[in-house]
């Protein structure tokens, strides 16, 4: 990206300057957004100086700051948002909204906030490092939904989809993705432990085969082949991954995992009504 994919009079307001949200303005301006078009709601201090420091306006409440906005993020706890939106609601004006908390229905930001110009997304935790994939959902076309996009884009991937509740499905396999990777890079650190490499060894070993196989299995399947494939073409008949790879299905780790999967996103169904009254 370079600093002329931004309009002159772009203004992005953030509610809430934690992780997510400071690693989106860390990719607003590395793209080349100036630091004087982002404003910043954060009710803590310590928070607001580490946001005033790269630049950006950090206000400790809402205020006519916000008014003139492009598009305003909302990056506060599902459970807080309905205290938030009250104060920022008069200042929303024509603003998209982009959202970034799990499990709140677009409906219910309209109603908190008197406007339907909603984007929900559901980021993952390797947007801190402008790698994330992410989920998005709007109504909204046109300009409105680029916009949208483009903030995504600095900090990695962005899939739409088409129906709003599709987004707990986003939510079960990216949003927590990123754990069930740790949790099966631990277990091989373990494992490689056990059969006596040491800690350290283990895990460099564990971490560099599955950014390999990851990027790997990217541009295979860019080409059409499919991940089953990849699979088949490691395993030699009668060979080492071939016995590995009995033991999971003897164990139905696959079935297992299917079934976190679907606790996940019976969850987010959860949360999303319980947003909803």
């Amino acid at each position: 990206m370079n600093n002329t994919i931004w309009q002159p009079d772009t203004h992005i307001a953030f509610i809430g300057g934690g992780n997510m949200a400071s690693a989106i303005i860390g990719g607003l301006l590395a793209s080349g957004l100036p630091a004087s078009a982002i404003t910043v709601v954060e009710p803590l201090e310590a928070a607001r100086a580490r946001l005033a420091a790269l630049g950006v306006q950090a206000l400790p409440e809402a205020g006519d700051a916000l008014r003139g906005a492009t598009l305003l993020v909302w990056a506060v706890k599902p459970q807080h948002f309905a205290a938030a939106a009250a104060p920022v609601a008069p200042h929303i004006g024509d603003a998209v909204q982009l959202s970034l908390m799990a499990g709140v229905p677009c409906a219910a930001i309209a109603a908190a906030t008197g406007s339907a110009r909603i984007v929900r997304c559901m980021p993952n935790m390797p947007a801190l490092i402008a790698r994330g994939a992410t989920g998005a959902f709007t109504t909204l076309a046109g300009d409105a939904r680029a916009l949208a996009g483009q903030v995504l884009a600095t900090v990695g991937s962005v899939l739409w989809v088409e129906k709003e509740k599709l987004l707990d499905a986003v939510t079960a396999l990216s949003g927590s993705g990123p754990a069930y990777v740790f949790y099966f890079l631990e277990a091989m650190q373990r494992a490689g432990e056990s059969l006596g490499l040491t800690g350290e060894q283990a895990c460099q070993l564990a971490l560099s085969t599955f950014e390999g196989s990851a990027l790997l299995a990217q541009q295979a399947t860019e080409k059409g082949d499919t991940l089953a494939a990849l699979r088949e073409r490691v395993t030699s008949k009668g060979g080492t991954t071939q016995a590995a790879l009995n033991v999971l299905r003897a164990a139905e780790v696959a079935q297992h995992f299917e079934a976190a999967m679907r606790a996940a996103h019976q969850r987010a169904q959860e949360l999303g009504r319980a947003a909803a009254q």
